[in-house]
């Protein structure tokens, strides 16, 4: 810093500190996972062509390797497979570590001239890989290495890296066929700039990512909350319900669940011992859409596939919107074609209107 500073000049010191650093640890967070992810990888490929003891397991590798593993974050038969054909994909790619994690003695161990080169020659390939993973988080490579044509994921890496996209971005431009579209279209160069100007940019990696936090050994709600106002209405939404006497007993908060190949959060789910059913609780600090209600009650569905036991009710959802100057309160009652059903639930949960009331005047306290 200058010998003479404003305050104005400190204040904005401690915060390019803050976000220069933070991005330096989250990439480094990152590289760390995506090392040990494809550590795994190479361990289960050199052991598949070397193992002295190979034929014992044979085709049960994995199955084996999964149940000595238990406990192990991320280590399930499923996510090995993954890692395995992660390293597959993208052999090379401990080849351009800076000499920061070239001296970690497990990479150390790997002779860098024995890893085969990726197969597909494309020009400023090299290039790319160097820079890849600084710029992409596992969860990145994980969506890359669902697609079968290189020539396609390749695509996809180079516009993700360029275009700085966050994981979300990523999937977003997978499921509109932009590639497909790309190839298509007569002016590529036009539509390649209007795709980055309307992307979703990830302006530094995080650890907001489910399978860092794992890594790290947190728990989900140290990490997923969006923001403080919306752990300070989670924790009072928590309070109020319980407080209410309705028969709420809690069970989670930020409860992950696997749908697929992608994890979700609930904000809060509970028990309600009277209607004998999960009630799960979906906060959004936005006003309400479509789509907010479509999440939920996947989530109800979800729940009511694999949580539901012997003596449960159908579960329900229950969203809490808001724009910060109107508040909504929406259930989602899932396959309940029970009126019977419908009109119990809406007695013994609170009204629309009480909660509309009770989140507006928690957003006038917590934003005071």
């Amino acid at each position: 810093m200058k010998e003479e500073t404003t305050f104005n000049e400190l204040v904005e010191s401690i915060r390019t500190a803050h976000r220069e650093l933070s991005a330096h640890a989250g990439r480094a967070v990152n590289i760390s996972l995506t090392l040990r992810n494809w550590l795994i990888g190479h361990y289960i490929a050199e052991y598949e062509l070397k193992g002295k003891d190979r034929a014992e397991y044979g085709q049960h590798l994995f199955t084996a390797l999964a149940q000595e593993l238990d406990g192990l974050s991320n280590c399930n038969q499923r996510q090995l497979y993954r890692y395995h054909r992660f390293y597959q994909i993208y052999p090379g790619i401990v080849g351009t570590l800076s000499p920061q994690f070239r001296s970690l003695p497990a990479i150390k161990e790997i002779p860098i001239s024995g890893i085969p080169t990726a197969k597909l020659k494309d020009v400023g390939r090299k290039e790319l890989t160097e820079i890849s993973l600084d710029k992409l988080s596992y969860s990145h490579f994980e969506k890359l290495v669902d697609i079968d044509d290189p020539t396609k994921r390749v695509f996809y890496e180079m516009e993700c890296i360029r275009g700085n996209w966050s994981v979300r971005e990523l999937k977003r431009q997978i499921g509109s066929l932009y590639y497909e579209r790309s190839g298509l279209s007569k002016d590529k160069r036009k539509l390649s700039e209007l795709t980055r100007e309307t992307a979703e940019s990830a302006l530094a990696l995080n650890i907001r990512d489910p399978y860092v936090f794992e890594f790290l050994g947190l728990k989900p709600v140290e990490v997923m909350s969006e923001s403080h106002l919306e752990t300070q209405l989670t924790d009072r939404i928590r309070e109020f319900l319980l407080e209410m006497g309705h028969g709420f007993c809690f069970e989670a908060r930020q409860k992950r669940i696997l749908i697929g190949e992608e994890y979700f959060f609930v904000d809060l789910v509970f028990y309600h011992r009277i209607l004998k059913c999960h009630v799960l609780v979906d906060l959004k600090l936005e006003p309400f859409t479509h789509e907010n209600l479509g999440q939920l009650n996947t989530y109800v569905n979800w729940y009511r596939r694999n949580m539901m036991t012997e003596g449960d009710n159908p579960p329900v959802g229950l969203l809490l919107c808001t724009d910060k100057n109107h508040a909504l309160a929406e259930y989602a009652l899932a396959g309940m074609d029970n009126q019977l059903f419908v009109s119990k639930y809406q007695l013994e949960l609170p009204k629309k209107e009480e909660m509309q009331r009770f989140i507006d005047a928690q957003l006038r306290e917590v934003s005071e």
